[in-house]
């Protein structure tokens, strides 16, 4: 999809020169790449390791073998 955005000049620059990435548009493709998975691991330690909902699990083994 072609979409016609306003970049800060400096920041695109400052993007290129630590990611070695020169084409622009694989440029921008990597950064919302970044930000989705940043976002989607603070999704995941914002949910703390725990699910409310969620049954406890039943082991294995039984306490005495173990």
């Amino acid at each position: 999809m072609r979409t016609t955005v306003n970049l800060d000049d400096d920041l695109l620059s400052e993007a290129e020169r630590v990611s070695g990435i020169k084409e622009r548009a694989a440029l921008v493709n990597a950064g919302m790449r970044a930000l989705i998975e940043r976002e989607s691991a603070r999704r995941l330690a914002r949910l703390g390791g725990s699910d409310p909902l969620l049954e406890a699990v039943p082991r294995r083994r039984s306490d005495a073998a173990g």
